[in-house]
């Protein structure tokens, strides 16, 4: 079994998964500024920021594999934007690389793609944020590469879709993951044999799927779940239904803002 550094460990991610791994046998470190709630006895918790040098220095002592799962998960003005996902993305690498830890997984998001139309082939490659946070989340993959190449890491740069228990909507349909299979992309990450920077999508094993598993599979991700056992959903609204950012991408949701 393995030893997981969980950033942004009170956050929804964390807590979604972290009974899945105790329940798998693995050793967790828990980092995070708020209480975590519930520790069990295969984790530790750490209460602080991965801005802080010496917390990140302390976290990583045993660690195996970093999860990187900290950080701002909406829109919010460029200077928090920066200091938190780009500036404390810089600064989990750092850290992993000074204490020796040589793989990460590294939560990306589709809306690093979000201005893409849906189903446009090759999409997977090539960044077109629709937010300031979609920005945060390409400037977390360029880091990761830099990270991997310079250094001889793997991580794998995981563009999440709709991390959720269950689906509830028909776009939900095409972008759901269930922490089951966020786990199975902990563990394969944990495991693969292929060293370098991956981009993949983080998302189950969707019937009716945007995102091409291949790439996962590549480094060893099989999900097993699919949206399809829920159908069917009522609608979602959303400002432009053929753009995978969805609501990210529309005019009520301004660059910038609080949201």
């Amino acid at each position: 079994m393995s030893h997981f550094l969980l950033t942004g460990a009170a956050g929804m991610a964390a807590t979604g998964i972290r009974p899945l791994l105790a329940a798998a046998g693995h050793r967790v470190t828990l980092l995070d500024p708020a209480p975590v709630a519930e520790v069990a006895d295969s984790e530790r918790a750490l209460r602080g920021s991965f801005l802080d040098a010496g917390t990140l220095d302390e976290a990583m002592t045993g660690v195996d594999t970093v999860v990187h799962m900290g950080g701002l998960s909406r829109e919010r003005p460029w200077e928090d934007i920066l200091a938190t996902n780009i500036d404390g993305t810089q600064r989990v690498l750092e850290a992993a690389h000074r204490a020796g830890v040589r793989r990460a997984l590294l939560a990306s998001s589709t809306h690093a793609i979000g201005f893409w139309p849906v189903g446009t082939p090759g999409a997977e490659l090539v960044p077109r944020p629709d937010t300031y946070y979609g920005v945060s989340k390409v400037a977390a993959e360029a880091l990761g590469s830099v990270f991997a190449d310079r250094f001889g890491m793997t991580v794998v740069s995981a563009r999440i879709g709709t991390l959720s228990d269950i689906p509830r909507s028909e776009r939900h349909r095409h972008t759901w993951l269930s922490y089951a299979d966020l786990v199975r992309l902990v563990e394969a990450t944990d495991q693969t044999a292929t060293p370098g920077h991956h981009i993949v999508y983080a998302v189950s094993g969707n019937t009716k799927g945007w995102f091409p598993l291949g790439p996962g599979r590549d480094i060893g991700y099989d999900p097993r779940d699919d949206a399809e056992a829920w159908a069917p959903f009522p609608p979602e609204p959303q400002a432009d239904p053929d753009l995978i950012g969805g609501a990210f991408a529309d005019d009520e949701h301004p660059l910038g803002g609080t949201w």
